[in-house]
């Protein structure tokens, strides 16, 4: 029985980003350094995977500090902590490596200099994602104020209206967060915005790659955790440019085959903590399956890179 022709149109870019891809690089380079365990608060990452990967090479994660031994290496996750978190580390004497995403860190530095200019801050993010907490616990409470949608700009109370700048969690739809940030301008219009845009390029890029393919695919499926706010962006953003299924999943095992019965062409994106060994299993799924013809379809070239902390790069 001859199999059914499908195309799949694989986004690029996908997957991996820099401040993943560094992160990652701290965890394994800390093992080296340090041999195990190396302790790790929270996921380093948002995907089970690479998480996995990690433990088995001898990280341990852990969800606080007060869970770390004070002997051993701590390494705080990519998505930033509260300035509380490395205070207590010193604290305690540890050694502890940031491997928080320079991008995210742009953001904490943001909200300090507004803050240092008597600016109260309003954060663009979702509540009880690590990178909100770790982005509003750079300032005393208080001084940032939260709005997840437009409709929360209207239950804002700020200190002085006159006296607000806005900052956003880097991994949010860029669609959606254009319409939180018109809706404070429009409340507040003396609102002060970051220099350049807090989004950052791996979550911009990946949502245009999915709008790009989305006219073209009877469905789409995009890999990654479902605590990873990236990722299910994309799934949103796919749903929004006309994709009737669009689906997470975490790996190739998670596939709702019987959904897709009938599709003639798929798209394939990946979060930006997703290795592209997922990726591929995904493709050799989809191979065993049907009479594949594989599109990548390229939106935007990355070659971004950021170096990992000195301590890393010196001999123990």
């Amino acid at each position: 029985m001859s199999k059914q022709p499908l195309t799949l149109y694989l986004a690029a870019p996908r997957g991996f980003c820099a401040g993943v891809d560094r992160a990652i690089k701290i965890v394994e380079m800390a093992i080296a350094k340090w041999g195990a365990p190396v302790y790790v608060r929270h996921e380093i990452v948002h995907n089970k995977y690479v998480v996995d990967s990690l433990r088995e090479q001898g990280a341990v994660f852990v969800e606080e500090l007060d869970e770390c031994p004070d002997d051993r290496p701590v390494i705080f996750s990519a998505h930033g902590v509260p300035k509380s978190v490395p205070a207590a580390a010193q604290a305690r004497e540890m050694v502890f490596v940031d491997a928080t995403c320079p991008l995210v860190s742009k953001v904490h530095i943001e909200a300090e200099r507004h803050s240092s200019n008597g600016l109260q801050m309003v954060m663009i993010g979702h509540a009880g994602h690590p990178e909100t907490v770790g982005t509003m616990g750079q300032l005393p409470e208080g001084e940032v104020l939260l709005v997840e949608t437009a409709e929360d700009v209207a239950h804002i109370t700020p200190r002085d209206p006159q006296k607000l700048a806005f900052i956003t969690q880097t991994t949010l739809s860029v669609d959606d967060t254009a319409g939180i940030v018109a809706a404070l301008q429009e409340r507040f219009p003396q609102i002060v915005g970051p220099h350049k845009e807090d989004i950052c390029y791996a979550t911009t890029n990946r949502q245009a790659a999915v709008k790009d393919i989305a006219d073209r695919i009877d469905a789409l499926l995009v890999i990654g955790a479902p605590n990873s706010s990236n990722s299910r962006r994309l799934v949103e953003v796919g749903r929004a440019a006309g994709c009737a299924y669009a689906q997470l999943i975490g790996r190739a095992s998670e596939i709702d085959w019987r959904a897709l019965d009938g599709i003639k062409a798929i798209g394939l994106t990946a979060g930006a903590s997703a290795p592209e060994i997922l990726i591929n299993e995904v493709i050799e799924a989809f191979a065993e399956r049907y009479d594949l013809t594989t599109e990548i379809v390229e939106t935007a070239v990355e070659n971004v890179e950021f170096k990992v902390p000195r301590v890393l790069r010196t001999p123990a």
